[in-house]
């Protein structure tokens, strides 16, 4: 995992991670694999998630990490990454049972362009500037399914005062003591109120009111949240 979020020019990183247990199957990750944005470099941003608990996945995730920044260091586009790590990760994946959802994407400072590909994970929200939303749709099957998965590359445009966020389903399925879910409608209308602030203050702020709901209540899932703001 990073430990502090890189630099960025006109745009800032925050991240947040709840584990379960003392080991987690949730990865995310931002960091420049060739060169950094003074160099013209592009940021990479991760947020994957391995079906399955405790050791097992956790090894898993920390393998597929690995190989992440390998493959990212040699410059492949995105869809040809997401097949190579689709490649290994159906090597590791018993069968299809222990598969991981992610979402891979590239930001470019210098003209505000995301692209990702969406390996069966929760939709990303934009938060426009005019407080608008947009859920990147796009995607398909997780990685390690089936060697024969296709990924798709999309691209959007992010302008100033545009905020991204990647999360886990730990997020919208963490649930209280009475067994409610917190829900996907219910995260979606937190980023949509969002206040004007940093990175690291709308995380925290977004993240304060998932904690105020589940309480003391143990979770089954790690929660975990990456966001990008655009200055």
């Amino acid at each position: 995992m990073p430990s502090e979020p890189p630099a960025i020019p006109n745009a800032e990183v925050a991240f947040w991670t709840r584990a379960q247990n003392s080991v987690a199957g949730d990865y995310y990750d931002a960091f420049y694999p060739l060169a950094d944005a003074a160099a013209g470099g592009k940021l990479m941003l991760v947020v994957a998630d391995v079906a399955g608990k405790s050791v097992p996945a956790a090894l898993l995730m920390a393998t597929l990490q690995a190989s992440l920044r390998t493959l990212a260091s040699e410059g492949l586009p995105l869809t040809l990454l997401a097949i190579r790590l689709n490649r290994y990760a159906c090597e590791h994946s018993l069968g299809g049972q222990r598969f991981t959802t992610a979402v891979l994407a590239e930001y470019e400072p210098a003209t505000g362009k995301l692209a990702y590909v969406n390996a069966g994970h929760n939709s990303p929200i934009i938060r426009r500037a005019n407080g608008q939303t947009e859920r990147l749709e796009s995607g398909g099957l997780p990685l390690g399914i089936t060697l024969g998965a296709t990924f798709v590359t999309s691209e959007v445009a992010l302008q100033s005062g545009d905020t991204l966020v990647l999360f886990t389903d730990g997020v919208v399925e963490a649930f209280n003591s009475a067994g409610e879910e917190f829900s996907d409608a219910r995260w979606l209308d937190l980023v949509r109120n969002l206040p004007a602030l940093s990175a690291s203050d709308s995380l925290q702020s977004l993240m304060k009111s998932v904690e105020n709901f589940v309480g003391q209540t143990h979770q089954s899932d790690d929660i975990t949240c990456l966001l990008l703001r655009c200055r």
